[in-house]
């Protein structure tokens, strides 16, 4: 397994569990209306195409992450703004592509 395999396997299995939880804890309208196989299949298009914005999101924290970081907040700061070049823009485009994945689905 090549490394772009692992991470994409692990946003996959991040997205499938966002995914369910989106769909068993939503309590608009729109999800409580629908049926078991219309949940089914919104977690399913949700976990591809948040997986995609994951992967979406690690190509864009690639190109986009600065060499270095100037910060005035102390020990706190550089922490924080570590952890989201990390996993800050995979995470918001795992978030995106979920939530657009079953709404576009359940819609």
């Amino acid at each position: 397994m090549t490394d772009l395999q692992k991470t994409a396997a692990i946003w996959a299995a991040v997205a499938f569990a966002f995914a369910i939880l989106a769909v068993t804890r939503n309590t608009s309208a729109m999800v409580l209306g629908a049926t078991f196989f219309g949940k089914l299949f919104g977690v399913i298009v949700g976990t591809g195409l948040g997986t995609g914005g994951a992967m979406l999101g690690d190509s864009i924290r690639r190109f986009a992450l600065p060499d270095g970081f100037i910060t005035d907040g102390g020990m706190g700061s550089i922490i924080k703004t570590k952890v989201f070049w990390m996993v800050g823009p995979q995470v918001i485009g795992l978030l995106i592509g979920t939530l657009v994945g079953i709404s576009l689905v359940l819609n």
